[in-house]
């Protein structure tokens, strides 16, 4: 009887365990999608120069039709998309930030759950939910055009797109009780591959190689060790263990792990593509039930720097009020820069040249880095 209480013990350990890194994943789901270099000439309509200054910013938006649900991301330095909602229909517009101007791209007769800009800035993945169970999946240019529309039977949809071949999306989907399906979703042939891939939770470190936590279902534990694989092998190789979350943006490889000197410091080390280590801070710590609360974050590689939400002390995530500080770390130089303070633990985007970004959980406010300003994106 001792031995069966026990065992319901570990796996409601791991229950929750396994939440928290599906919450986690999303939270940074989308940061690495818009971390990327900006979009071509044919995507900036406008023909502006990337960086201008806040006070030419058009705010707030003016929601054309329908109610605000959230921006979705950055198209360029001065373009957003967002969408709004009407009954049961939501519609994607592009706000021009210079201009004041919004432009209706794509209507969807069923919710919008997910939009999703491709590294490049070349293509938009929009996720709609027709139904509990289903999934349906739509690739856009920027301009609106359909490029391929596809269902997918699931619970629900995370994605990772191949920022060296954006052709390919990775699509974790998952069932109601969280039981999962990797498959690889091929744009330019149209078509859905399955694969055999241990976790739902990864990233692309190549155009073929791919990494993730190999968490022990039989063994709960906060940290696991990082593996990665080529798709077209069996083969795994562990390059570090006892990591508690990672992010991977082309050639450089971000993990979080515990400091080795002060255990309530968080480490966050940066890699070169060789795995030789480039840059590495520490900040504290806010514990959980089941692990440890990682702050939002984002990178920019175009000027190497990395935001990320400081807590000011390690505590209790629970008993924590004392706020984050937002910080910028270049990771080439290792200097810091404080943005803002007093802020909460919500999703950040950086722009594509890094000089500005979105912040909350609906991406409704926006905060120009240089003169450290936070401006609602849409009036309350």
């Amino acid at each position: 009887m001792g031995l069966n209480k026990s065992n319901m013990i570990l796996k409601f350990i791991f229950q929750i365990l396994f939440l928290l890194v599906f919450a986690s994943f999303f939270s940074g789901c989308t940061h690495q999608q818009d971390a990327k270099p900006g979009p071509t000439e044919d995507t900036d309509k406008q023909n502006v120069p990337p960086s201008q200054p806040e006070e030419t910013w058009k705010l707030p938006i003016e929601i054309p039709e329908g109610e605000f649900y959230k921006v979705g991301g950055w198209l360029s330095d001065h373009q957003l998309l967002y969408i709004t909602n009407l009954e049961q229909s939501s519609s994607v517009y592009l706000y021009n930030l210079l201009t004041g101007n919004s432009e209706l791209l794509y209507t969807s007769e069923v919710p919008i759950v997910t939009l999703q800009i491709s590294p490049s800035k070349k293509n938009i993945l929009i996720q709609t939910s027709p139904s509990t169970y289903e999934g349906q999946v739509t690739i856009l240019t920027p301009e609106g055009s359909e490029i391929i529309k596809q269902s997918f039977t699931s619970y629900e949809l995370a994605f990772e797109w191949n920022p060296l071949n954006e052709s390919e999306i990775l699509i974790s989907s998952f069932n109601e009780d969280w039981t999962f399906q990797m498959l690889l979703l091929d744009i330019e042939q149209r078509k859905t591959t399955e694969l055999s891939i241990p976790q739902p939770f990864i990233k692309w470190l190549g155009k073929e190689e791919v990494a993730y936590l190999n968490w022990d279902e039989t063994s709960p534990s906060l940290f696991a060790p990082l593996l990665i694989k080529k798709l077209n092998s069996e083969t795994e190789e562990v390059i570090f263990t006892d990591v508690l979350q990672f992010a991977a943006y082309h050639d450089i490889l971000m993990t979080v792990t515990v400091n080795d000197k002060e255990k309530l410091l968080a480490a966050y080390t940066f890699y070169n593509e060789n795995k030789q280590e480039l840059f590495s801070f520490s900040i504290p710590h806010l514990t959980m039930f089941s692990g440890w609360l990682v702050p939002y974050y984002d990178f920019n590689e175009k000027n190497a720097k990395f935001i990320t939400l400081k807590p000011l002390k390690s505590a209790e995530a629970d008993a924590y009020t004392e706020g984050f500080e937002l910080v910028s770390y270049d990771i080439n130089s290792g200097n810091s820069n404080s943005i803002l303070q007093g802020l909460k633990n919500e999703p950040v985007l950086l722009s594509p040249s890094g000089e500005a970004a979105l912040y909350g959980n609906r991406f409704e406010k926006i905060i120009n880095i240089k003169t450290k300003e936070l401006l609602e994106l849409v009036e309350k």
